[in-house]
């Protein structure tokens, strides 16, 4: 096989992963124009249609989904077999793919990966932030970021932070129109912001657990957000009770703009732990999970 047949395969992937030759273009850092010669001149050389193409979308064909199914597999093994050439380098070198939701990203990732790009000049990270369920090996990134009790069994994992809580807030002058809750089922009588899942679209259901008994309840509300950020914007001004991570409201809470209620109901949660399949762990990315560790005293 040619050279030219391997790298043209490559592109074909990207295409078909990401569903766009714009976008593929982009992660391939070439031209639309030269992405879309390449596969057109790999459905010559093999003789079959791979993507079907409209003015909208772009979708492999029957052919092309069963040449997938082959790439896929082959080319992951060749990306980290290609990144553990770097034990032989006397520094770790090589690109690290992370796909982290925001609040670990901001809170956990970027502050220690700021100090390891500092000392490791060879080494590029890319974070990509996604609040749903992202299939790490799918989307050939080398880690991903997860709380502890959502980790998938197949993974190796890294815990990152500590154990975490969540805490139900609201302004003071929230609660002087409303009486604070005592109980996780008098949420049905207050204004709640919702949060949107993005992996499954359906809304977020609280929980709560006390004394062994475990409670999910349904609130309601005026708003529904898909962003963390926007859930704590939108209670510090008022509108309404709000569930978030508890580090993250702390500072608002000492400060009294905030109030919170049923902490009594809120349990620790595993930490965030960094998680990776065992062949994908490079020497950078071991460099990396060493400066990311949780040691309990930090």
């Amino acid at each position: 096989m040619d050279r030219g047949d391997l790298n043209d395969l490559a592109s074909f992937a990207v295409v078909a992963e990401e569903q766009s030759f714009t976008r593929a273009a982009a992660k391939l850092r070439m031209s639309q124009s030269a992405l879309s010669h390449a596969i057109k001149g790999l459905e010559v050389r093999l003789g079959v249609s791979l993507l079907a193409r409209t003015t909208r979308s772009v979708s492999a064909t029957d052919a092309g989904q069963q040449l997938l199914r082959i790439l896929q597999p082959a080319l992951r093994d060749i990306d980290a077999e290609l990144a553990a050439l770097g034990q032989f380098r006397d520094k770790p070198s090589g690109s690290i793919r992370i796909a982290t939701a925001k609040h670990p990203a901001i809170a956990l990732l970027w502050p220690k990966i700021s100090l390891f790009l500092s000392s490791h000049p060879d080494v590029s990270v890319e974070l990509t932030v996604d609040e749903g369920w992202t299939d790490i090996v799918a989307g050939r990134y080398d880690a991903g970021v997860r709380l502890g009790e959502s980790l998938e069994k197949d993974m190796i994992a890294a815990r990152i932070g500590p154990d975490i809580r969540s805490a139900v807030v609201a302004t003071p002058e929230y609660f002087r129109c409303y009486s604070a809750p005592q109980m996780p089922h008098d949420l049905a009588s207050h204004n709640c912001i919702n949060y949107r899942q993005t992996s499954s679209g359906g809304i977020y259901a609280w929980e709560f657990e006390k004394d062994g008994q475990e409670l999910s309840v349904k609130v309601n509300g005026s708003l529904v957000f898909n962003d963390i950020d926007l859930i704590e914007a939108a209670v510090l001004d008022g509108r309404g009770l709000a569930q978030c991570f508890e580090e993250q409201v702390a500072v608002h809470i000492v400060s009294g703009r905030l109030v919170r209620v049923l902490e009594d109901w809120c349990p620790l949660y595993p930490g965030f732990h960094l998680y990776y399949p065992s062949r994908r762990r490079t020497p950078a990315l071991s460099a990396l999970i060493e400066v990311l560790r949780w040691r309990g005293s930090e």
